[in-house]
């Protein structure tokens, strides 16, 4: 399966020493995120912030775009979704190589950020690439497939961000996934946004900004 290009927004110095890659969420884009680089980056000054957009228009959303197809959403198939997934997958483990590459960087200087649709992505994407990336943040995604984590090849550490009244993604779903992680030989932490819904509080972006900089041992 060849991967497709993704086209994605980059804010930072010029010669950077670690780099985050946001995911974005379904009906979303990268712009959606990369907002996020200006209140992060006087605390990560030596860091470049990337964020692509997924590759296919959102069925739901013309302006937006999706990693895959959510049939209770759109009316996709399972195999639809399934497809998409796979096709996602590869767009987006050829992006992650394609900024280590431009960034001269190894992938421990590398931390994964999604957010729901985009957690589900890196969750699955980044434990089965080759060398381990510094850390995921996942906020208000879920864990696809629990089953086939015998196919991860790495186990970086990983951050759970969850609002307790996300009315899009049960914020159960944050403790299954943690669960199974942790069975599964990860290291995961996780931090629950009180009375948010599907978004990211500020509480938890300032758990998120903790993380990132000790695993790239910033500070």
């Amino acid at each position: 399966m060849s991967p497709r290009p993704l086209s994605s927004g980059r804010k930072g110095p010029e010669s950077a020493r670690s780099v985050v890659v946001f995911l974005h969420g379904y009906g979303a884009d990268g712009a959606d995120l990369l907002g996020l680089a200006e209140p992060l980056a006087p605390h990560l000054p030596t860091t470049a912030f990337y964020a692509p957009d997924a590759a296919e228009p959102s069925r739901n959303n013309p302006f937006g775009r999706q990693w895959f197809p959510i049939p209770w959403l759109d009316g996709s198939s399972q195999g639809d979704a399934r497809d998409g997934m796979a096709r996602a997958a590869a767009d987006i483990d050829a992006f992650l190589d394609a900024v280590l590459e431009r960034e001269g960087l190894t992938p421990d200087r590398m931390v994964v950020v999604g957010f729901s649709q985009g957690t589900m992505m890196a969750l699955h994407v980044v434990p089965r690439r080759a060398a381990a990336v510094a850390g995921i943040v996942g906020f208000s995604g879920r864990l696809l497939a629990p089953d086939s984590l015998a196919e991860v090849r790495v186990r970086p550490p990983v951050l759970l961000v969850h609002g307790d009244q996300d009315e899009m993604v049960p914020f159960a779903d944050m403790d299954l996934a943690a669960k199974a992680l942790t069975d599964a030989g990860f290291t995961v932490y996780a931090h629950t946004m009180k009375g948010t819904g599907h978004g990211i509080a500020p509480d938890g972006l300032s758990v998120a900004l903790a993380f990132v900089r000790e695993v790239l041992a910033e500070g």
